[in-house]
Protein backbone atom coordinates (compact mmCIF):
# COMPACT_ATOMS: atom_id res chain seq x y z
CA UNK A 1 0.00 0.00 0.00
CA UNK A 2 1.09 3.59 -0.69
CA UNK A 3 1.49 6.38 1.63
CA UNK A 4 -1.90 9.15 1.12
CA UNK A 5 -2.44 11.88 2.96
CA UNK A 6 -5.00 11.36 5.79
CA UNK A 7 -5.78 15.03 6.50
CA UNK A 8 -8.11 15.68 3.89
CA UNK A 9 -10.40 12.85 5.56
CA UNK A 10 -9.32 14.02 8.95
CA UNK A 11 -10.49 17.41 8.13
CA UNK A 12 -13.55 16.50 6.39
CA UNK A 13 -14.72 14.59 8.75
CA UNK A 14 -13.58 17.31 11.70
CA UNK A 15 -15.90 19.85 9.90
CA UNK A 16 -18.84 17.19 10.11
CA UNK A 17 -19.00 17.06 13.33
CA UNK A 18 -18.44 20.43 13.92
CA UNK A 19 -22.05 20.79 12.21
CA UNK A 20 -23.49 18.09 15.30
CA UNK A 21 -26.10 20.20 17.23
CA UNK A 22 -26.66 19.05 21.17
CA UNK A 23 -30.14 17.92 20.15
CA UNK A 24 -28.46 15.26 17.66
CA UNK A 25 -26.51 13.65 20.52
CA UNK A 26 -28.71 10.88 21.00
CA UNK A 27 -29.48 10.27 17.65
CA UNK A 28 -29.35 6.66 16.29
CA UNK A 29 -26.42 5.93 14.35
CA UNK A 30 -26.02 3.31 11.82
CA UNK A 31 -23.79 1.70 14.48
CA UNK A 32 -25.75 -1.01 15.92
CA UNK A 33 -26.61 0.97 19.58
CA UNK A 34 -24.49 3.96 19.13
CA UNK A 35 -25.88 6.93 19.35
CA UNK A 36 -24.23 10.20 18.27
CA UNK A 37 -22.59 11.13 20.86
CA UNK A 38 -21.02 7.52 21.10
CA UNK A 39 -19.78 7.57 17.46
CA UNK A 40 -17.68 11.14 18.34
CA UNK A 41 -16.38 9.51 21.33
CA UNK A 42 -15.15 6.42 19.51
CA UNK A 43 -13.92 8.67 17.00
CA UNK A 44 -11.82 10.63 19.69
CA UNK A 45 -10.57 7.40 21.13
CA UNK A 46 -9.43 5.90 17.97
CA UNK A 47 -7.63 9.06 16.83
CA UNK A 48 -5.99 9.37 20.05
CA UNK A 49 -4.82 5.36 19.41
CA UNK A 50 -3.74 5.39 16.33
CA UNK A 51 -2.25 8.85 16.24
CA UNK A 52 -0.20 6.73 19.11
CA UNK A 53 0.20 3.86 17.09
CA UNK A 54 1.96 6.51 14.08
CA UNK A 55 4.11 7.62 16.20
CA UNK A 56 5.23 4.25 17.84
CA UNK A 57 4.22 5.41 20.97
CA UNK A 58 2.84 2.12 22.44
CA UNK A 59 1.41 2.14 25.89
CA UNK A 60 -2.63 2.83 26.97
CA UNK A 61 -4.16 4.26 24.15
CA UNK A 62 -2.65 2.07 21.86
CA UNK A 63 -3.35 -1.34 23.73
CA UNK A 64 -7.03 -1.03 24.58
CA UNK A 65 -9.36 -2.96 23.02
CA UNK A 66 -12.03 -0.68 21.18
CA UNK A 67 -14.63 -3.75 22.84
CA UNK A 68 -13.17 -2.54 26.51
CA UNK A 69 -13.98 1.17 26.10
CA UNK A 70 -16.91 3.13 26.77
CA UNK A 71 -17.45 5.77 24.02
CA UNK A 72 -18.58 9.05 25.01
CA UNK A 73 -17.95 12.48 24.69
CA UNK A 74 -17.08 14.89 27.79
CA UNK A 75 -17.90 18.63 27.79
CA UNK A 76 -14.44 19.68 25.65
CA UNK A 77 -15.24 17.17 22.80
CA UNK A 78 -16.07 20.35 20.13
CA UNK A 79 -11.80 21.60 20.50
CA UNK A 80 -10.53 18.10 22.07
CA UNK A 81 -12.00 15.66 18.56
CA UNK A 82 -10.53 18.62 15.57
CA UNK A 83 -7.28 18.48 17.64
CA UNK A 84 -6.97 14.85 17.60
CA UNK A 85 -8.22 14.34 14.63
CA UNK A 86 -5.27 17.11 13.31
CA UNK A 87 -2.97 15.18 15.30
CA UNK A 88 -3.56 11.77 13.67
CA UNK A 89 -3.68 13.01 10.51
CA UNK A 90 -0.14 14.79 11.26
CA UNK A 91 1.26 11.99 12.85
CA UNK A 92 0.34 9.65 9.40
CA UNK A 93 2.32 12.32 6.92
CA UNK A 94 5.81 10.78 8.81
CA UNK A 95 6.73 7.85 6.28
CA UNK A 96 7.89 6.11 9.14
CA UNK A 97 4.30 5.37 10.44
CA UNK A 98 3.67 3.26 7.63
CA UNK A 99 6.62 0.60 8.27
CA UNK A 100 7.55 -1.31 10.60
CA UNK A 101 5.48 -3.02 13.27
CA UNK A 102 2.80 -0.83 15.68
CA UNK A 103 -0.16 -1.65 17.82
CA UNK A 104 -3.66 -0.07 17.83
CA UNK A 105 -6.35 -1.66 19.70
CA UNK A 106 -3.96 -4.16 21.58
CA UNK A 107 -3.21 -5.80 18.17
CA UNK A 108 0.24 -5.97 16.78
CA UNK A 109 0.14 -4.72 12.91
CA UNK A 110 2.40 -3.07 10.34
CA UNK A 111 2.40 0.11 9.57
CA UNK A 112 1.28 0.27 6.54
CA UNK A 113 -1.84 -2.20 7.62
CA UNK A 114 -2.78 0.18 10.62
CA UNK A 115 -2.57 3.30 7.91
CA UNK A 116 -5.49 1.38 5.84
CA UNK A 117 -7.43 0.81 8.86
CA UNK A 118 -7.16 4.66 10.26
CA UNK A 119 -8.28 5.12 6.58
CA UNK A 120 -11.57 2.89 6.85
CA UNK A 121 -11.95 4.39 10.06
CA UNK A 122 -12.55 7.50 8.91
CA UNK A 123 -14.07 6.77 5.95
CA UNK A 124 -16.63 4.62 7.27
CA UNK A 125 -17.43 6.50 10.64
CA UNK A 126 -17.48 9.83 8.27
CA UNK A 127 -20.26 8.34 7.00
CA UNK A 128 -22.36 6.81 10.06
CA UNK A 129 -22.48 10.16 10.88
CA UNK A 130 -23.50 11.84 7.97
CA UNK A 131 -25.78 9.61 7.76
CA UNK A 132 -27.54 9.84 11.83
CA UNK A 133 -27.42 13.93 11.61
CA UNK A 134 -28.96 14.13 7.43
CA UNK A 135 -25.55 15.54 5.97
CA UNK A 136 -24.54 14.68 2.58
CA UNK A 137 -21.26 13.05 2.47
CA UNK A 138 -18.58 12.60 0.37
CA UNK A 139 -15.36 11.55 1.51
CA UNK A 140 -11.36 11.95 0.43
CA UNK A 141 -10.97 9.92 -2.09
CA UNK A 142 -7.66 8.61 -1.70
CA UNK A 143 -8.94 7.21 1.59
CA UNK A 144 -11.91 6.09 0.52
CA UNK A 145 -9.94 3.83 -2.42
CA UNK A 146 -7.80 2.58 0.67
CA UNK A 147 -11.17 1.79 2.82
CA UNK A 148 -12.65 -0.06 0.36
CA UNK A 149 -9.19 -2.09 -0.70
CA UNK A 150 -9.19 -3.03 2.90
CA UNK A 151 -12.56 -3.62 3.41
CA UNK A 152 -12.58 -5.91 0.22
CA UNK A 153 -9.85 -7.98 1.25
CA UNK A 154 -11.01 -8.35 4.66
CA UNK A 155 -14.55 -9.65 3.27
CA UNK A 156 -12.69 -12.23 1.15
CA UNK A 157 -11.08 -13.58 4.22
CA UNK A 158 -12.53 -17.27 4.09
CA UNK A 159 -11.21 -16.69 7.77
CA UNK A 160 -13.72 -14.05 8.51
CA UNK A 161 -16.93 -15.47 6.70
CA UNK A 162 -17.90 -12.19 5.53
CA UNK A 163 -16.85 -8.62 6.51
CA UNK A 164 -14.94 -6.88 9.04
CA UNK A 165 -17.62 -5.67 10.83
CA UNK A 166 -20.56 -7.75 10.02
CA UNK A 167 -21.92 -9.68 7.06
CA UNK A 168 -21.28 -8.00 3.77
CA UNK A 169 -24.54 -6.01 3.06
CA UNK A 170 -25.09 -6.91 -1.02
CA UNK A 171 -24.97 -3.78 -3.43
CA UNK A 172 -26.33 -3.16 -7.12
CA UNK A 173 -23.62 -3.18 -9.71
CA UNK A 174 -23.95 0.73 -10.33
CA UNK A 175 -23.05 0.93 -6.85
CA UNK A 176 -20.69 3.65 -5.93
CA UNK A 177 -17.31 3.43 -4.66
CA UNK A 178 -18.83 4.76 -1.35
CA UNK A 179 -21.59 2.37 -1.14
CA UNK A 180 -19.31 -0.74 -1.99
CA UNK A 181 -17.07 0.25 1.14
CA UNK A 182 -20.23 0.65 3.24
CA UNK A 183 -21.77 -2.49 1.87
CA UNK A 184 -18.47 -4.51 2.67
CA UNK A 185 -18.18 -2.44 6.23
CA UNK A 186 -21.18 -4.54 7.48
CA UNK A 187 -23.55 -1.47 6.94
CA UNK A 188 -26.85 -0.66 4.56
CA UNK A 189 -25.79 1.91 2.37
CA UNK A 190 -29.65 2.39 2.34
CA UNK A 191 -29.43 2.98 6.34
CA UNK A 192 -31.39 6.22 7.66
CA UNK A 193 -32.63 7.49 10.87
Amino acid sequence: MTMIDLGPQARMLSGLADTVTDEQLTAATPCPDLTVRNLLGHIHMLSVAFRDAARKDLGATTDTSPTAAAWDIGPGWREELPRALDELADAWRDPDAWTGMTRAGGVDLPGEVAGAVVADELVIHGWDLAQAIGRLYAPDPAALDVAHGFLLVAAEDPDRGGGLFGPVVPVTEDASLLERAVGLSGRDPRWRP
